[in-house]
């Protein structure tokens, strides 16, 4: 019979799930790509450089290209012509990078799996200190964002705004300014190819699935070419969907304003029925009448707008189609 000491260590190895130091490991880089034509290059050169010096590492890098409308697949398949770890999933349509993240994350087939922006303001360089935590036992490494001076002002306020607001009001919890580079152990990216839902908030599933995780701290560079693909009004909508997608609280909030509205009404109704026995016949003043009018219906469409938020949502989720198509995989084999 094993003592409770040698079941305890395999228990812990068959968790574990890293690998020895000496053992080869299939790395994934998975990298999500629209109108990146003069970033690819930069990208895969840097790669290159971080990748070079004898590490064992197996590289595997998969392009999704996300409905490109300039030359980036052309420039991906001239890349792909010298470097056979490549390989291209490429979407009939732009889909949004939630979508072309998920479709790489199925593409993948490495013991680990990263995601990155092909920008360069998530440095490779993290990824072998990435590994080596994995090798410890962590099956996720965020990559934390300590300084965001290369962004604009506007976008690292409203970064910060997004993450306090939705860790304030959903009960799953945002690591702040986390985004989508991480390193991922085949598990986890299994388990986050079981979530069927259509519209995908990455962030929030990937903090939702859990797992052991570690965190390395880096300073965001700027942009390696081209220019960001967010405008303010997409990160509006990007936020909006990640607080309806974990949180019901919008809801739940017009319940509450509801019944403050109608308190402060009934308040107001006493007041001015007192006033009248007082003083005699009383007669609203027409502003006033405006005002509240006006007031009430403003209150009543945002509820009625929130709801619709929600309303809609569950509506594309009924129709159960898929979160992106594949127009073609491009892959040499050996």
């Amino acid at each position: 019979m094993k003592s409770s000491k040698t079941m305890t260590d395999e228990i812990i190895q068959t968790h574990s799930s890293g690998s020895s130091i000496d053992e080869a490991v299939t790395l994934s880089i998975v990298v999500p790509v629209f109108n990146e034509a003069e970033a690819v290059g930069y990208f895969l050169e840097r790669l290159k450089q971080v990748f070079e010096k004898g590490a064992r590492i197996n590289l595997d890098i998969v392009f999704v290209n996300d409905g490109s409308t300039d030359n980036t697949l052309s420039r991906l398949l001239e890349l792909q012509r010298d470097n056979t770890t490549i390989r291209i999933v490429d979407l009939s349509r732009n889909f949004g990078k939630e979508a072309a993240l998920t479709a790489g994350l199925k593409a993948a087939k490495g013991h680990v799996i990263v995601p990155i922006d092909v920008d360069l303001q998530d440095p490779p360089e993290l990824i072998p200190k990435m590994i080596e935590k994995w090798r410890e036992g962590f099956d996720v490494v965020l990559g934390k964002r300590i300084n965001r001076d290369s962004d604009s002002w506007s976008k690292q306020k409203s970064s910060t705004w997004f993450y306090r607001l939705h860790n304030k009001i959903s009960d799953l919890q945002l690591p702040e300014n986390v985004g989508d580079f991480r390193l991922m152990d085949r598990a986890v990216v299994d388990a986050l190819g079981e979530l069927t839902e259509s519209r995908r908030f990455m962030k929030g599933l990937f903090a939702w699935v859990g797992f052991r995780t570690a965190t390395i701290e880096y300073t965001r560079p700027k942009r390696s070419a081209g220019r960001s693909k967010f405008n303010g009004w997409s990160l509006w909508n990007f936020a909006l969907e990640g607080i309806t997608s974990f949180s019901n609280a919008p809801l739940r909030i017009w319940t509450y304003l509801g019944s403050a509205v109608a308190f402060t009404s009934f308040i107001f109704a006493l007041f001015i029925m007192l006033r009248v026995l007082v003083y005699g016949t009383d007669v609203p003043g027409y502003a006033s009448i405006i005002v509240s009018i006006t007031f009430l219906g403003g209150i009543q469409l945002i509820g009625i707008g929130i709801i619709g938020e929600y309303l809609g949502r569950t509506y594309i989720e009924s129709k159960h189609r898929p979160v992106y198509l594949v127009r073609r995989i491009y892959e040499i084999k050996d």
